[in-house]
């Protein structure tokens, strides 16, 4: 399996920050990877680091097996890192241009971009007046268009309304699956990483506490959902340590799956009138928040 981005010991500090605590990380090629985690927990030094904006305090990172930084490496790299900004003389038009012309490339397909992207009605105004989201999409066609093997992408959707967001949603998973084209993506949107990520890492205080497929990680996590039209106080005495309430009227149990027969039957000689059982899968919201307060819990003890 090739590897796409792999972190080594990585260790940066500013001050007595430690943005990065010796981080080991190794992303595959091929499909789109999610980056997570709450502001602070070092994606985006990560991602600098890897493209050479800033150097590590130790450590190492590369690309496709090239040192971070790397020129012929990162000829093969598109990036957009956090909200980005433009001459405001420019037009979105000329933007690309002007990126295309420092690249080297040839045949960009300008037009082709702005209108994948959705502002190709805008492309002859000034960057001076777009809105945040425009100035995103912008970013993603300069990130996009010189057709690289790897995208890197830090909040892609940030200042999108949900109709823009779907879009993107689209268009990222079109250039993975279609494209072949590798995308490495932090965001908060985390129903966003659910629908279009094969998998995450997930990170606090500038460590990894979780990685995986993202249908490993919410694997475990299914809980029978019981709705019934006797008292929820009646459901609960049935299911004990195992049951939490969900609503006035459902209970959620926390079971194995061949645990169910039995349970049911249980409840229905406790008299419990059920009008609905089903699985409910985890999303990746629950597993994300969960994952952040047991490393909190532990690191509180450790302490």
């Amino acid at each position: 399996m090739s590897i796409a981005l792999e972190a080594d010991r990585l260790t940066k500090t500013y001050g007595a920050v430690r943005a990065l605590d010796d981080f080991s990380l190794a992303i595959p090629a091929g499909g789109v990877f999610g980056v997570l985690g709450p502001n602070g927990a070092g994606k985006s030094t990560l991602f600098r680091i890897a493209l050479g904006l800033v150097r590590p305090t130790s450590g190492a990172v590369r690309l496709s097996g090239a040192p971070a930084g790397d020129i012929n490496a990162l000829r093969k790299v598109g990036a957009m890192i956090e909200t980005p900004r433009y001459p405001a003389y420019l037009t979105g038009r000329d933007t690309l241009k002007m990126l295309a012309l420092e690249s080297g490339l040839k045949d960009p397909n300008i037009n082709g971009w702005l209108e994948r992207v959705g502002i190709a009605h805008a492309a002859d105004r000034s960057t001076s007046g777009y809105s945040v989201g425009m100035k995103q999409r912008l970013g993603l066609a300069a990130a996009f268009f010189s057709k690289p093997e790897l995208v890197i992408l830090d909040e892609p959707t940030s200042g999108m309304d949900p109709a823009g967001i779907q879009e993107i949603r689209a268009l990222i998973v079109d250039l993975a699956q279609r494209e072949g084209v590798t995308v490495i993506l932090a965001s908060h949107q985390l129903d966003e990483v659910r629908r279009v990520c094969d998998r995450v890492a997930i990170l606090s205080k500038g460590k990894v506490v979780a990685e995986g497929a993202v249908a490993d990680l919410t694997a475990g996590e299914a809980r029978l959902r019981i709705t019934a039209a006797s008292p929820i106080a009646q459901v609960l005495a049935v299911l004990g340590a195992k049951g939490v309430a969900d609503g006035a009227d459902a209970a959620l149990a926390d079971i194995r799956r061949d645990e169910a027969p039995a349970l049911i039957r249980a409840l229905v000689e406790a008299g419990v009138e059920i009008t609905e059982a089903r699985w409910r899968d985890a999303d990746l919201e629950g597993v994300y928040l969960k994952t952040l307060e047991t490393t909190a819990n532990a690191q509180g003890g450790a302490a």
